[in-house]
């Protein structure tokens, strides 16, 4: 628990997106936008965090300061995908730091089932605890609504041709069938660079109608991530000790024909493939669950059901656990990290596979994370995302787009899938 002291004050409702644009030239501005469905009723904005950390993990694949103060509460967090994945890859180049750490003794938590909005302040004092919650009682008032931008990107450019990773999955199933694994996940990238007078903030803008319930942005120094992830990896309650993760395999483009886009839903549900995938992931997350959960208290509470989103549909489970005394938001992530869908199955060979096809993936497919001041967390999986670097030159950009590889893929169909997981990113940063 976090020993430090609390003000909180309860405001009209604004929209967040309207705050965020308000204070997106701040430093350190964040941005967790849910899309206030049943997993997205909160959103959360902050900036000018008081306490950072920005480096690599250590050799013994801990979490470093994660769960030490300052950072055991009130905290925003990424890992990234390369950081969980080196046990099975061994050292690989560096495209992005193992771990970035932020403390935000001002926050504004918006609720959009209420419709209320709570104002934050933290503080090893009343008195700055108080100061805190009025610095963000300033960004409320200085909400602006915006408008949409016209599309930032200069270029977005494949950094392979589609055949390489056509190849590429032609080679893993030929894997699968040798009995090295059952499933991998690949991906293809996607490179460019913003116009001069363009930022990252302009994408959560022209985002803004696709909102997602784990929707994100958040930049500190030259390093900033928009992310539109649909995707749970972990939530945690301390209070009852519960556990959730929402694993999605299996994917269909949206139609905008009703009768067609309906039937491409009723194709996934129905598809003995993409329950297979499914299934493989769930009883990995079952697995990790397994290891910091009390005996007997892991669960499927939902398989394969369809979630319709902007531009495509998933087949998504739930699996649930309650974890032992002791067990608190660090040692879950260390624990399950990375997330099982976007591995494979086993895990360590999936990601050694991963490795053989893929440079680093940065960000993408590492894990955003938030930890309040009782201990709930909230982690998602950085899917439909996008990770930038600032310079004199302006803002440079990757994107990445993978599916899961098994037994009966089809080269060719998993190519077109990574087309229709990149269609809305592409489509923020480019306009086509």
């Amino acid at each position: 628990m976090n020993p430090r002291v609390l003000e909180t004050r309860t405001r009209p409702w604004r929209d967040p997106l309207a705050v965020a644009n308000g204070l997106r030239h701040l430093d350190g501005p964040l941005a967790l936008l849910s899309d206030g469905g049943v997993l997205g009723r909160w959103s959360f904005v902050a900036a000018e965090p008081d306490q950072v950390h920005i480096g690599a993990l250590p050799a013994d694949g801990g979490l470093g300061p994660l769960g030490a103060p300052p950072f055991e509460a009130g905290v925003v967090g990424l890992i990234t995908y390369d950081a969980g994945a080196r046990a099975a890859t061994g050292p690989r180049p560096e495209v992005w730091p193992d771990l970035m750490l932020a403390r935000y003794p001002a926050m504004l938590a918006f609720d959009h089932r209420d419709r209320s909005i709570t104002v934050i302040g933290r503080g090893d004092d009343p008195a700055s605890a108080r100061a805190a919650a009025e610095r963000a009682e300033v960004w409320l008032a200085a909400a602006r609504d915006p408008a949409r931008p016209a599309a930032p990107a200069a270029s977005f450019e494949a950094d392979a041709p589609p055949g390489a990773y056509v190849d590429a999955v032609a080679d893993v199933v030929d894997r699968i069938a040798a009995g090295e694994l059952f499933q991998a996940n690949i991906a293809r990238a996607w490179s460019g660079a913003l116009a001069p007078e363009a930022d990252p903030f302009d994408v959560v803008l022209r985002l803004s109608d696709r909102a997602a319930a784990y929707g994100a942005f958040w930049r500190l120094g030259d390093l900033a991530i928009v992310s539109n992830s649909p995707e749970l990896f972990l939530t945690f309650d301390p209070e009852n000790r519960r556990i959730e993760t929402r694993p999605i395999k299996g994917t269909r483009p949206r139609d905008a024909d009703p009768m067609r886009d309906a039937a491409l839903a009723a194709e996934l549900e129905a598809s003995a493939k993409d329950r297979a995938e499914n299934l493989m992931i769930v009883d990995l997350m079952r697995n990790d669950l397994a290891r910091v959960a009390e005996p007997g208290s892991v669960a499927v509470e939902r398989l394969f059901e369809v979630e319709s989103h902007p531009t495509v549909h998933h087949l998504v489970s739930t699996v649930s656990a309650r974890a032992r005394d002791g067990v608190g938001p660090a040692d879950l992530l260390a624990t399950a990290f990375p997330p099982g869908s976007i591995t494979g199955a086993p895990k360590h060979q999936a990601m050694k596979v991963i490795a053989g096809h893929e440079p680093p993936r940065g960000p993408w497919c590492g894990s955003l994370f938030h930890i309040e001041d009782d201990g709930r967390m909230t982690a998602s999986v950085l899917i439909r995302t996008a990770s930038f670097r600032g310079s004199g030159a302006g803002w440079s950009f990757r994107a990445l787009a993978g599916a899961g590889i098994v037994a009966d893929s089809e080269p060719r169909a998993e190519l077109a899938e990574t087309d229709a997981k990149i269609r809305a990113l592409r489509e923020a940063l480019t306009g086509v």
